[in-house]
């Protein structure tokens, strides 16, 4: 029963607009970034790690989470028009398998595009001409940065599924990114979620530890996801088949 929701969830996604913003808005980053970079390249001489930073700081704190904004907008959309809640409610699926196949879709077009985010940082570094090999820690970077992003996903698909409208839930995943910037200077964006983010793609400071433990880190995004699929698990069974 799963799998056909989740084939369901990838219906929705084949023909969407979103992939427009998968394609588009990860190369925003990519050239603030680089161009930021050019700008201060007197005072960054560790080419590489300096450009990585410069793309992680523009992609993890304003891009990435609007996009996954989208992404979770979009998988909720359909359901919030035209009263399909009621369709969907009323389908012999458990409420859980709703939000785990569209927590699962979402979770695959964040890791698509973390790879999507690393082509085009090694094509940015190739056209200005960096020297060296690219760092081997950029598929760890991506990865954690993948685990930080899926659980915001698991944090706006709750937000998508209590309001109905696209654009303040992107809205809001736009605040969250900004706002872990202000919490990882705190020193707390190893608890805030949106910050996980950040924390995971070494947005800092690429060439040192992560900020936290990998047992921290993977703890408290444990700790997320849990806490926002027993939510979503009670809010569809409250919910039942009411649709404003």
């Amino acid at each position: 029963m799963f799998f056909r929701t989740l084939r369901a969830e990838g219906m929705k996604l084949r023909h969407s607009p979103v992939w427009l913003a998968f394609f588009i808005l990860p190369v925003l980053p990519a050239v603030m970034g680089t161009f930021n970079y050019l700008q201060n390249i007197g005072i960054l001489k560790e080419q590489w790690y300096d450009l990585w930073s410069q793309h992680a700081l523009f992609t993890s704190y304003f891009f990435l989470p609007s996009i996954i904004g989208v992404y979770c907008a979009y998988l909720c959309r359909l359901e919030h028009i035209n009263h399909n809640w009621n369709t969907v409610m009323t389908a012999p699926v458990p409420v859980l398998h709703i939000y785990l196949s569209k927590l699962f879709a979402a979770s695959v077009m964040v890791l698509l595009t973390q790879i999507w985010i690393g082509v085009m940082f090694v094509i940015s570094g190739k056209l200005i001409g960096l020297h060296g090999q690219v760092p081997s820690e950029l598929l760890a970077w991506l990865l954690y940065g993948g685990v930080g992003g899926i659980v915001i996903c698991a944090l706006q698909l709750c937000i998508s599924l209590v309001i109905r409208s696209f654009a303040v839930p992107v809205g809001i995943a736009l605040i969250g990114g900004v706002t872990g910037l202000a919490a990882l200077a705190k020193g707390y964006g190893a608890l805030y979620p949106y910050s996980l983010l950040s924390v995971g793609m070494r947005a800092n400071r690429p060439q040192e530890p992560m900020q936290c433990s990998m047992e921290q880190f993977i703890l408290v995004s444990s700790f997320y996801l849990i806490a926002c699929i027993i939510f979503a698990a009670v809010w569809l069974k409250k919910r039942d088949v009411v649709t404003g």
